[in-house]
């Protein structure tokens, strides 16, 4: 059997059409979802691997999207550590206890992936074992300075103010968390392709407030530790990173996600000799169809055909996306690039 498009597109082969899949496709903007959250909670969720594995299927059954994205939260991995972490409705993760010294981060446990993400890795059997053999099955964890911006700062920031403070006046300190993270990580994501994951997506949500010589001299060899755990190809992704495209690149990953902020063919150019994943606006799918086929075409005529375009969205589905539309995007880019492939 060949293996899935995705991961033969992630290789930049020539393949037969332009993969399609979501970011954070799984989740609220389903009514499927909604009913099972209203009797479950997020990590109950998770954390029962038929649960996990229906909600990760949901997206495939409803769009015939080319790939299936563990339902997980990228702060999944550090409840191993230990970690009390709470995901607050309109906030998003909530850490009881913030790790700010070297005492806190010497209590940190590394586990052994296998035991302590039994449920997850078990979710990512049952999902490979449903899905056609052409699908493929994403397993993604949060990039290490995202998680650590949590876990200093206690809840989301966009300034980062703590977290920065911790990495350039203590880095011996910085280093250990970092260190520790990554290792915890990259057993995670290999125990998700000894389960049967296709592909691993790194998640760095808040890279893009680095510097590049802060990114380059305090987060990217952490990264690329958690990259070079697998075997399968990686896609790396970074919001809010367009000038950070080239060290992304260096750090790590066959694919470099690229969010809406660049336009699809500039951000390839930083990107080098990589595949690229992207990058139609989020918000583009809230307006009418005219306006989503527009955008769409504009992301398909920009990769020209090229060998190693995985299309996608710029960042995740929004709550209030249409899910007609999402289907509607599927179809579209299957007939279009299907169609220049045939031609």
């Amino acid at each position: 059997m060949p293996a899935p498009l995705l991961v033969r597109a992630a290789r930049r082969e020539r393949v037969e059409r332009t993969p399609v899949w979501f970011m954070r496709q799984a989740g609220r903007s389903l009514p499927e979802y909604r009913a099972i959250r209203e009797r479950h909670s997020f990590f109950e969720v998770a954390n029962e691997p038929e649960l996990c594995a229906e909600v990760t299927l949901q997206p495939v059954r409803r769009h015939d999207v080319d790939a299936a994205v563990m339902f997980a939260d990228i702060m999944t991995p550090v409840v191993g550590m230990g970690i009390d972490v709470e995901l607050v409705e309109g906030v998003g993760p909530v850490v009881e206890h913030p790790i700010r010294t070297a005492a806190d981060v010497e209590r940190l446990l590394v586990p052994d992936a296998d035991e302590a993400f039994a449920p997850v890795l078990e979710a990512v059997r049952l999902v490979r074992s449903e899905l056609p053999a052409e699908k493929a099955v994403i397993g993604f964890c949060g990039g290490p300075f995202t998680v650590a911006g949590y876990l200093v700062e206690g809840r989301p920031s966009r300034e980062l103010p703590r977290t920065k403070a911790l990495m350039l006046s203590e880095p011996e300190t910085w280093d250990a968390l970092m260190a520790k993270l990554a290792d915890v990580f990259a057993a995670y994501v290999a125990a998700k392709v000894r389960a049967g994951a296709d592909v691993v997506q790194l998640f760095d949500s808040w890279v893009g407030t680095l510097s590049p010589a802060h990114y380059r001299a305090r987060v990217a060899p952490w990264s690329s530790r958690i990259l070079e755990a697998v075997d399968v190809p990686t896609i790396h992704f970074g919001t809010g990173a367009s000038h950070l495209l080239g060290d992304l690149a260096a750090a790590g990953g066959d694919v470099i996600g690229l969010d809406w902020r660049l336009p699809l063919d500039d951000g390839w150019a930083l990107a080098g000799d990589r595949a690229v994943q992207g990058n139609l606006d989020p918000a583009v799918l809230t307006a009418s169809w005219d306006v989503v086929e527009r955008e769409a075409l504009d992301v398909l005529a920009r990769a020209v055909g090229r060998p190693g375009h995985i299309f996608n969205l710029g960042h995740g589905v929004l709550p209030e996306t249409e899910p007609r539309h999402l289907t509607r995007l599927v179809e579209l880019v299957r007939e279009r690039t299907g169609a220049v492939v045939a031609a």
